[in-house]
């Protein structure tokens, strides 16, 4: 299959070369031109590092030219932080076609974001949007030509906008990612996306010691019984909020990611401590300014206590939290981050949502 893989961070690189290993002709557009044109040089081949050991692999196409990189292809992987999702799209929209399917692993409701700014700028092509609940991989960089897999994803729950193209857009992303779930509208997608959820504790709770040491590994000693405890009420309250809203199980609960017995999570068993295991996550993190805290609180967060609210759902650990974090940022992620009254959906009535979110937003707004 035609793919497109958009980006150039962790996520993106391990997108275009798992996807080349599997068959795919793989179009990687960078926007960091210096990146693409180094890349390009080593034609094209990054090594891949997992479990069956490292190997080189060939990108069939480089390019800072996105519209040559999403041409044609069925598929468009945008596995680019929340932050860049704007404008990214406003650069796509030229471009895109009819029954293509645009992939955001994750979103935190970026599919509806980017397919409005698309239809703003009078592209009207019958696109398909999807978002997961994670990337597909855990993954990090090891300098700039190698990328590192530590796991690839077995269950990735994924909702689509509009949901009317659910049919067309699994059955293109079934190709590329066999373990994508279907999990319904693109707000349902929006609402499994896991990283508001692991993420916004293990900052604001690691506050002192990631400020304190150069590196420090947030999953492993920075991962405790009582952050821990705050994690799955904060997990609890997303859960209601789906649940409040009408979507129904499975919630993939974010407790399953630390328990082998559990059900299968988004990672499969054991990948808390394969993660943990690899070292890859000790890291030298910048608090005010990590995607943690710019896309997983300000966006993510930001996002769910603002859903919390339109649903008449208490979320006060969200709410707490979200709270912490725009003081360590001396901020006010309830009215800069991404919230449904910034989108101008916060008057809708659930039928009016509803209906958006099934047939589209046809005239490119509200």
């Amino acid at each position: 299959m035609e793919i497109a893989v958009l980006g150039g961070g962790n996520g993106s690189t391990a997108a275009a070369v798992d996807l080349t290993e599997h068959g795919h002709q793989v179009r990687f557009w960078r926007r960091d031109i210096q990146a693409q044109t180094g890349l390009q040089a080593r034609d094209n081949t990054l090594t891949l590092k997992d479990a069956k050991g490292a190997r080189p692999v060939r990108i069939a196409v480089v390019t800072s030219d996105i519209g040559a990189a999403v041409r044609g292809a069925a598929l468009i992987v945008c596995p680019t932080p929340a932050t860049a999702q704007a404008d990214i799209a406003a650069a796509l929209a030229p471009h895109l076609e009819d029954g293509q399917v645009i992939f955001l692993p994750p979103g935190s409701f970026g599919s509806w974001i980017m397919a409005d700014i698309v239809r703003r700028a009078g592209n009207t092509a019958d696109l398909s949007w999807a978002e997961a609940g994670t990337l597909p991989y855990l993954t990090r960089m090891h300098g700039e030509d190698t990328v590192a897999i530590t796991t690839r994803a077995t269950r990735l729950p994924t909702g689509v906008y509009p949901l009317r193209n659910a049919d067309h857009a699994h059955a293109v992303l079934a190709q590329a990612y066999p373990s994508v779930e279907a999990a319904g509208d693109a707000l349902s997608g929006a609402l499994m996306n896991a990283g508001p959820i692991i993420h916004p504790p293990l900052i604001t709770m690691n506050a002192g010691p990631i400020e304190h040491f150069d590196h420090w590994d947030i999953h492993n000693e920075g991962t405790t019984p009582a952050i821990r405890r705050v994690t799955t009420r904060l997990d609890s309250e997303r859960i209601a909020v789906r649940a409040a809203l009408g979507y129904g199980a499975p919630h993939f609960p974010l407790s399953d990611h630390y328990d082998n017995d559990a059900e299968e999570w988004m990672y499969g068993n054991a990948a808390h401590e394969r993660l943990t295991d690899s070292g890859d996550w000790r890291e030298h993190l910048v608090l005010t300014e990590h995607r943690y805290m710019r896309e997983d609180v300000a966006i993510g967060l930001a996002f769910l206590v603002s859903v919390a609210d339109w649903a008449g759902v208490p979320a006060p650990t969200a709410t707490g939290l979200l709270a912490i974090a725009s003081a360590i940022c001396d901020d006010d992620f309830r009215s800069t981050g991404r919230t449904l009254d910034g989108l101008g959906m916060a008057g809708l009535d659930r039928a009016t949502l509803q209906a958006m979110l099934r047939d589209g937003a046809r005239d490119g707004h509200i």
